[in-house]
């Protein structure tokens, strides 16, 4: 039986993916702040599902919560990292950032060495971390959510380096999204905005190839060639 372990599943692309893993057959695991929500979401699937309420912006507890759940599955195949926060914040309130940096940089960590841990104990896995295309320049609208996820596309590349250095059959992936349809899409001008679904699907797909690094949708990578080589 497989088993994953998706972080941030209330809503958005984290729910999206629970929901096309059960369907494939998945024991899922679900973790969020809001109970109510993994409980219905819960509610949906065939498969074996695993509940625990947990906020990041803790990160000891967070770690110890996802430790007891991994060994309540008895193992798992998959961690899946989908939380994530984000803020417009062209007055640079210093709360707004450091709102961001909890989630986005100090809890994201905290399940990270929690997940890596566990596969090299086991010698093989796979963390899947959901990023942006947001970590490939700066921003100053939002400059701590870009940041933040150029954090974390470079520790999940550290990750990969430290897997195939240490000569284990850990995969470790990177999504880009581009905008998505959810509630962390803000701002005015927002174009090729993408329903959930679609991108959801693309990134499963992704995960099932290992891919290293990819930015979803197809149309997005356009964009991400762009910003790699325009001038700032």
């Amino acid at each position: 039986m497989k088993k994953a372990i998706i972080i941030g599943a209330s809503s958005g692309i984290g729910a999206e993916l629970a929901r096309l893993m059960a369907k494939d057959g998945y024991e899922i695991g679900v973790t969020a702040r809001r109970l109510e929500l993994l409980e219905q979401l819960g509610s949906e699937f065939s498969t074996k599902t695993y509940i625990q309420q947990m906020d990041i912006t803790k990160p000891k507890e967070s770690m110890e919560k996802l430790e007891e759940l991994i060994s309540e599955m008895g193992g798992v195949d998959v961690i899946i990292l989908s939380a994530g926060v984000g803020f417009e914040n062209k007055n640079l309130d210093y709360q707004y950032e450091q709102d961001t940096i909890d989630v986005n940089v100090s809890g994201a960590t905290a399940i990270m060495n929690v997940a890596m841990n566990h596969f090299i104990k086991n010698k093989s896995g796979h963390l899947v971390g959901i990023s942006s295309i947001s970590a490939l320049r700066g921003d100053g609208v939002c400059p701590a959510y870009n940041a933040s996820k150029a954090y974390l596309s470079n520790y999940l590349q550290g990750l990969r380096i430290k897997a195939k250095r240490d000569k284990l059959k850990i995969s470790v992936t990177d999504i880009k999204p581009g905008f998505v349809d959810t509630a962390m899409a803000q701002g005015d001008g927002l174009f090729w905005v993408m329903p959930v679904e679609t991108v959801s699907r693309q990134i499963y797909k992704a995960i099932k190839r290992r891919r290293k690094e990819v930015v979803v949708t197809k149309r997005w990578r356009l964009i991400a060639f762009l910003m790699k080589r325009l001038p700032k």
